[in-house]
């Protein structure tokens, strides 16, 4: 694999992987396919037993075989110890608070990398900007993984693209060779508030889109969601400092279709659950512990939009789906009974 020339820019050898949930598990499968050493962090002992004896991680990816170049462990000093990136795998609503008990174990000039998708619900920050707070690192140091990352269609090798984010171009590009396999194609971006956004902004999208199917609605239904939900994720982006042309790539409407269409989306069928009239404590019984980080997001995004004076009518009517008792049906009718105007 070849290096490059400038520090920041070294091609990872050897990489962490901290969460072992079936995205978590995904990328560092991927990873290890690429020709990387993996150590995948699991914060349960028989996960990471499983895992190493089996080559499967059952609870999350049944039948995928797992590369001998990954290995799993519970200790996540053993798991970071001589790494050139740490990759963040979990819940975007709990980073802040792992983070910070990693925080005296991560490498001095490790790549972070977050994979997670979300806008914290305190302090209304981007995934990045809150490892780069609790880490105490430049934003140079922070990349984002984002894009139609459906996790099991991964797993099984199906081709996708994805995009690779970061302020430092040549740490971009160092990671997206360490991440390219025949089947995972990285493109990389600078555009580090486009792509958080859009990758945030897609979740809340998609619980909008799964309550339409759990409501009857068809094929026009969510295509127009999806649309007017890309226009809305647009404008708040554009506000607060992306490039336009981001939402129109891989991280924005590439996304925001594989979320808002899969049924193996988790905020997908977790709208459609509730559009078929179960309570949100219903539709989390059913997750199984998987999170949709669209439900919390939805709020957080909300609270941003208001401070940045963006109109953003989806979002809106989801929070209050989701928090304060609106029903998916009258929500419908809400969106389609505003002010008509120009496109």
């Amino acid at each position: 694999m070849p290096e490059q020339a400038d520090q920041n820019g070294r091609v990872p050898a050897k990489v962490a992987v901290l969460g072992a949930g079936s995205w978590g598990t995904t990328f560092a499968k991927v990873l290890a396919d690429a020709g990387t050493d993996v150590t995948l962090w699991a914060r349960r002992t028989e996960v990471a037993e499983e895992i190493n004896s089996t080559r499967v991680n059952a609870g999350y990816l049944p039948g995928i075989v797992l590369p001998q170049r990954l290995r799993a462990t519970d200790d996540a000093a053993e798991a970071m110890h001589g790494t050139d990136a740490v990759v963040l795998a979990v819940p975007s609503q709990t980073l802040r608070e792992n983070l910070a008990g990693w925080q005296p174990l991560l490498p001095e000039r490790a790549t972070l990398v977050s994979l997670a998708k979300g806008v914290e619900l305190s302090t209304l920050k981007r995934m990045s900007e809150v490892v780069s707070e609790v880490a105490d690192v430049a934003m140079e140091q922070v990349a984002v993984v984002s894009g139609p990352n459906l996790a099991r269609e991964i797993a099984a090798e199906q081709p996708t693209a994805t995009v690779v984010a970061c302020n430092d171009h040549d740490r971009a590009v160092a990671l997206q060779q360490a991440c390219s396999t025949p089947y995972f194609r990285p493109y990389t971006n600078t555009d580090l508030v486009g792509i958080e956004l859009a990758g945030a902004c897609k979740n809340v999208i998609a619980l909008a889109c799964g309550m339409a199917v759990g409501l009857g609605y068809g094929h026009n239904t969510m295509s127009s969601l999806i649309t007017r939900g890309l226009a809305e994720t647009t404008r708040l982006g554009v506000a607060l400092g992306a490039e336009p042309m981001t939402f129109a790539g891989l991280a924005g409407l590439g996304d925001l279709v594989a979320t808002c269409m899969s049924p193996l989306s988790r905020n997908r069928t977790f709208g459609e659950r509730l559009g078929r009239g179960e309570t949100l404590a219903q539709a989390q019984d059913a997750a199984h512990g998987q999170v949709a980080e669209g439900v919390k997001s939805c709020s957080s995004i909300r609270q941003l939009a208001a401070r940045t004076g963006v109109e953003m009518p989806i979002t809106d009517v989801v929070h209050r789906v989701c928090h304060e008792g609106l029903e998916p049906g009258p929500a419908a009718a809400e969106l389609l009974g505003r002010e008509r105007k120009a496109e």
